[in-house]
């Protein structure tokens, strides 16, 4: 994939080992993660990061809740429905520098407050989430 940019590769590499709890899908279920990822899609669609999305936000913010739901311990949609992940490689197209990763995190920190009342997100693993949430948009940087 080419791109007009000389692209970026974190010196961390991707992340390992950072999956978040698989009790949370146990315990949230798919349409409260469905739930979820339309809000944050409603969050970042009024957000200075807008641009880096497709036209249809809901229908994005069910293609990547697909991807949630396995994260979080469920059946893996995304991949039944789009194929693997390779996430970073997706996202190439789109030039993401921290800047753009800190406003993707500050919604989704936005969207996270009371998580618990809101989509019956399980707060006891709601900080391993968060580092999950932290090392992979980090690893989607591909800008300086």
């Amino acid at each position: 994939m080419s791109t007009d940019r000389p692209l970026y590769v974190p010196p961390e590499g991707p992340p390992q080992g950072i999956n978040p709890h698989p009790a949370i899908y146990a315990l949230m279920g798919e349409d409260q993660i469905y739930h979820m990822l339309e809000d944050f899609y409603l969050e970042l669609e009024k957000s200075s990061i807008r641009h880096l999305f497709p036209a249809d936000m809901r229908e994005a913010s069910k293609r990547s809740a697909a991807f949630f739901v396995f994260i979080l311990g469920g059946p893996p949609l995304y991949q039944q429905q789009i194929g693997p992940p390779r996430m970073r490689q997706r996202h190439l197209p789109f030039a993401i520098d921290e800047a753009a990763r800190q406003v993707w995190l500050d919604c989704f920190k936005h969207i996270l407050q009371d998580a618990d009342k809101k989509y019956h997100f399980p707060l006891e693993h709601l900080p391993g989430f968060w580092r999950f949430l932290d090392q992979f948009s980090a690893w989607m940087v591909n800008t300086k």
